[in-house]
């Protein structure tokens, strides 16, 4: 498209041929219901050891779950929002000074998911950032809107330190000693993926992303409150999850499915786009330092379970993951003993 990114102020009546997906790869919104009984953990409560259970039990059975009272400030999450609106609310020559389809660029606006393979393109444009450690990375961002550097960076901080508190309990949950898997995963590094979706003449034809798990190791979601788009697949179905208040979703990465051994499912999903409102989502992604060994740690496998992956460095992985497309197989199966 002429235009590169699809937030630019064109507003569509049908959806341009290159977004259409084959009639056997389409969302079938219809037949999607909502996700019942989603986990939601307190992690104010105060027992933490029932805080661990539910992690853990979240972690096995969903591969997802949802936080509250998780010490990120409202403040510092109205504020990502407002920033992030007021970005892809600037003229499309200001956003298109930081397009990039290049994956290796640490700070770049893009479009789809892969756009150099692809063969169909994604109802998505995406502001991606290296965030950690901020001092090197935010020099790069983007200077308009003026507030960017300041407001992004405080949330990243913030989240950054919430991630690393979700590692010990899951690393507990595992019955493994709480410093685990952060000494596994080395001096982890982080992403953002600022996505927006605008509204889409033709929602049942496309997706905003289609199925896929996250090959990091932990995400971090913040969820449009107004706009539902986030689909989980669960027992061979698709549901929907509502956005809760005060929410974040987390999703197990492949690196913690690989890590626990297969004990822990990544989950597999996917954005869905609407006719009417445009959304926006926040994910931030902790993931392994480049040359962390990814190995189910002893304790695992003490049982004599057979260790389900073999050994690979984070960066063996991103680069395979890369180097496909979203919606194949799971990538994780290329890594099995």
């Amino acid at each position: 498209m002429e235009t590169k990114v699809i937030s630019s102020g064109i507003k569509y009546t049908s959806l341009p041929e290159s977004y259409v997906r084959p009639e056997s790869e389409r969302p079938r919104l219809s037949e999607v219901s909502d996700c019942q009984n989603v986990p939601v953990v307190d992690l104010g409560f105060g027992d933490r050891n029932l805080m661990v259970r539910q992690i853990g039990d979240a972690c096995r059975d969903y591969g997802f779950f949802q936080v509250i009272n998780h010490g990120v400030s409202k403040d510092a999450v109205d504020k990502m929002l407002e920033t992030a609106t007021e970005f892809f609310s600037l003229p499309v020559e200001e956003k298109l000074k930081l397009y990039s389809d290049d994956p290796a660029k640490t700070t770049r606006l893009s479009t789809s998911f892969n756009v150099k393979k692809e063969t169909v393109h994604n109802w998505r444009d995406y502001l991606r950032l290296h965030c950690y450690p901020l001092e090197k990375y935010v020099p790069e961002w983007p200077s308009n809107p003026p507030s960017f550097k300041e407001m992004v960076s405080n949330y990243c901080a913030q989240v950054r330190e919430l991630g690393l508190r979700l590692e010990e309990a899951i690393a507990e949950s595992l019955g493994l000693d709480k410093e685990c898997i952060k000494k596994v995963l080395g001096d982890q590094g982080q992403h953002m993926a600022v996505n927006y979706y605008p509204p889409c003449p033709q929602p049942d034809l496309t997706y905003g992303l289609p199925g896929h798990t996250d090959p990091n190791a932990l995400t971090i979601l913040l969820q449009d409150l107004n706009v539902a788009g986030l689909q989980v697949l669960r027992d061979g179905r698709w549901l929907a999850v509502k956005p809760h208040p005060d929410a974040f979703v987390v999703n197990i990465g492949d690196q913690l499915q690989a890590l626990s051994n297969g004990i822990y499912k990544s989950v597999w999903h996917r954005a869905v786009v609407n006719a009417d409102q445009p959304r926006l989502s926040v994910a931030s992604f902790l993931c392994p330092c480049d040359h962390a060994v990814i190995s189910a740690p002893k304790p695992l496998t003490a049982d004599g379970s057979p260790v389900v992956y073999r050994d690979f460095t984070y960066a063996q992985y991103y680069k395979k993951f890369w180097s496909r497309n979203l919606d194949q197989e799971h990538c994780l199966e290329l890594f099995k003993n």
